[in-house]
This record gives C-alpha cells, sequence and structure tokens, in this order.
C-alpha cells in the first residue's frame, strides 16, 4: 500500500513560512545591479565624461591616393645604397602583388605626395634597427616587414646590421662599424627600434647600438628632435616589457617616441616558413597584430612629416642659451 512521503506531508505546512524567509541574493548581482542603477540616475550626470571630448574631424581621404605607392625606382636608387641598407626589398614579381601593396593609406600618402615630394623636398629618411643575431632573427624579419611599409611610402629607409658592432668601449671609436652607426643616425629624420624581449628587457644587441650612439658630437646631436617607432617580438604571450623600454631609451635620447606601438606574441607562430613561396617567404602572417605594425608606420610617417620642419626649432634651449653666453663673456 502506497503511504505519502512524510516530506510531502509537511512541504504545504512549511510554504507559508518560506515565502516570508527573504532570500539573499548573490554579491556579484547586487554588485551589477549597482552599476546599471548608478549608470540610469540622471544626478549622477556624464560618468565617463563626454562632454569634455574634443569633437573630432575625421579627415576625408582623397580617394586617389588610396593605394598610390612612392617607392624610390631602382634607376633613381644608389646601387651601393640599396644593396647595403635595403635587404627588405622583393623582386617585382612579388612586390607588385604583396600584402603591402594593398593597404589602404590614403592619408598618409596624400600627405607624401603634397607636403614632400611635389615640393621637391628630400624624402624622410628612416633608420631602422633590430637586436638579434640569430640566423632566423624575428626582430629582423619585423624590422624587414617595417621597412616594406614605410619604402611604400616615399620614406628612404636603411636598415642597419648590428653584426660585428663591437661592444661598447671608450676605445673603438673610430670602428668602422661605430662610424657607420653614428653616421647613419645624423642622416636620419627618424628612427625605428624593433626588439626581442629577453629576460624581461631589450636585448644587449640592440642597447649596445644605442649606447654607440653619442647624445652629441660637438655641435651635432645625432638623435635630438627625431621622430621614433618602437616595436618589440616575443617568444611567449605578449608583453610590453621591451617597447616600454625602448621608450624610456627614446626619451633619454630625446627623441619624440610615436604614441602607439608594436608587440608580436609567439612571433615564431607569426611569420610564414623561409622557403615559403608565397610573397617570397618569413613574412608577417594576417592577424591583428600585422594591422598594428601597420598603424605604427602610418602614424609615425604622419608625425615625422608634421615634425620634421621644426626640428632645430625644439632644440632651441633656454639653458643651452645660457650657457653659450656665459663662455662667450669669458
Amino acid at each position: 500500500m502506497f503511504r505519502p512521503s512524510p516530506r510531502l506531508c509537511v512541504l504545504p505546512w512549511l510554504l507559508p513560512r518560506l515565502r516570508s524567509i527573504p532570500v539573499p541574493v548573490p554579491l556579484h548581482r547586487v554588485f551589477y545591479q549597482k552599476q546599471s542603477s548608478l549608470h540610469s540616475r540622471p544626478t549622477m550626470g556624464d560618468l565617463n565624461n563626454v562632454d569634455a571630448v574634443r569633437e573630432r574631424l575625421l579627415p576625408v581621404a582623397d580617394p586617389v591616393y588610396r593605394f598610390r605607392s612612392f617607392p624610390i625606382p631602382a634607376s633613381d636608387d644608389d646601387p651601393a645604397v640599396r644593396e647595403r641598407y635595403r635587404p627588405f626589398l622583393l623582386n617585382d614579381e612579388i612586390s607588385s602583388s604583396d600584402w603591402v601593396m594593398k593597404l589602404e593609406l590614403a592619408t598618409a600618402a596624400e600627405m607624401v605626395e603634397t607636403q614632400i615630394l611635389s615640393q621637391g623636398k628630400d624624402r624622410l629618411r628612416v633608420l631602422v634597427l633590430y637586436g638579434s643575431l640569430r640566423g632566423r632573427s624575428y626582430s629582423r624579419l619585423l624590422a624587414y616587414e617595417a621597412s616594406r611599409i614605410l619604402f611604400r611610402l616615399g620614406c628612404d629607409v636603411r636598415v642597419y646590421d648590428p653584426s660585428g658592432l663591437p661592444v661598447k668601449d671608450d676605445q673603438q671609436h673610430d670602428h668602422p662599424k661605430v662610424q657607420e652607426l653614428r653616421e647613419l643616425s645624423k642622416w636620419s629624420d627618424g628612427h625605428v627600434w624593433v626588439s626581442p624581449e629577453q629576460h624581461g628587457t631589450l636585448t644587449g644587441v640592440f642597447k649596445n647600438q644605442i649606447d654607440w650612439i653619442p647624445l652629441s658630437t660637438g655641435s651635432v646631436r645625432p638623435t635630438q628632435g627625431r621622430t621614433l617607432a618602437i616595436a618589440q617580438v616575443n617568444g611567449g604571450s605578449q608583453s610590453f616589457n621591451a617597447v616600454n623600454s625602448l621608450r624610456i631609451l627614446g626619451r633619454w635620447m630625446r627623441m619624440f617616441t610615436i604614441p602607439n606601438q608594436s608587440s608580436i606574441p609567439q612571433a615564431w607562430t607569426h611569420f610564414t616558413d623561409a622557403d615559403d613561396p608565397v610573397d617570397g617567404g618569413s613574412r608577417l602572417k594576417p592577424s591583428s597584430n600585422r594591422q598594428r605594425l601597420v598603424d605604427c608606420m602610418e602614424e609615425f610617417v604622419k608625425y615625422t612629416i608634421v615634425m620634421r620642419p621644426h626640428f632645430d626649432l625644439f632644440g632651441d634651449r633656454f639653458s643651452e642659451r645660457e650657457e653659450a653666453k656665459a663662455k662667450a663673456a669669458k
């Protein structure tokens, strides 16, 4: 014979009391309710300070410049410079269909043509430094990709090879590699620095190059006022230690570092094989990280175009004028 469970028998008797007991609300739900209620209160005002944001006037790009390219033709280039400092160049067959040529860079391209080339001014002169001597150096490969973007935008790009550069001391200032590096820095309008992150910071190979560039050589300052773009490659997950160190280093070298920066995580997964027939091999694969590199180079070109006419103005300092007066008075 079926007998009802005692639990079922007492349930009707317990229900009225259970309904009167307040049920605790989970803490996370209270938090989100407060957040939403705060945003809905008109008395709290503009929590995101939207009223303080400046009105943005986005540039209207001329469609004529969307895919324009201004590389230095081989016929106009110095053969010795092209061979020594432009190892990033691709053959014509690959270059014509390369992903760099398909980038929409209208605003920067228009600035290059209207403010530099059409006025007969010198192209932007860019020195590119990287921080590894490995046979397959990902900082070098990233430096090459950055150089291709800059070269398309009409820059005179020169990549310095750190192989053979002696460790910084006070004896080898006349070493050919030291003199080459210093002359390139004096020649440049801006730098692009790419370093691997090793032990949480930039590599000794990279730092050694900067250590050989003096803040001043007589009245010449090899880096003062130059613009600077920075990037790093990582063997593991994405980090920003190296670019943070590069940014500090750029400030000490009295350079203007652009706000944007690039960091490639697990760099060994982001490049094609060296013998990959597509685009010549050892190329940066499509990703948001590649897009960020393009952003950095585009921004670098814009900043350099704007600032180059005023390099001497930015280098005019009160303290140095006073120092010059004191020397003249002796």
